[in-house]
């Protein structure tokens, strides 16, 4: 199945490259502050999110919001 995704802004990027980029963005303090879970604020690291993002639907649902609104909006402004 590997149809494209030409909608999905998230199509192609895995869970650790979007952790990754949004950890570099904000740190963990300001992922955090827009993300309230634990695995944030409590000894974070990219390995221990993960692990806690692949097993919670609604965590990983609103890192990927975060993700989306944080990188679609500014990618227009990147360019010019």
């Amino acid at each position: 199945m590997s149809e494209q995704q030409p909608n999905n802004p998230l199509h192609g990027l895995t869970l650790e490259k979007i952790v990754t980029q949004l950890h570099d963005y904000y740190g963990w303090e300001g992922l955090y502050y827009r993300i309230k879970i634990n695995c944030f604020n409590n000894d974070p690291s990219i390995k221990s999110s993960l692990k806690f993002l692949r097993k919670t639907q609604w965590a990983r649902d609103k890192v990927e919001q975060l993700y989306i609104q944080t990188f679609s909006n500014n990618a227009s402004k990147v360019d010019s």
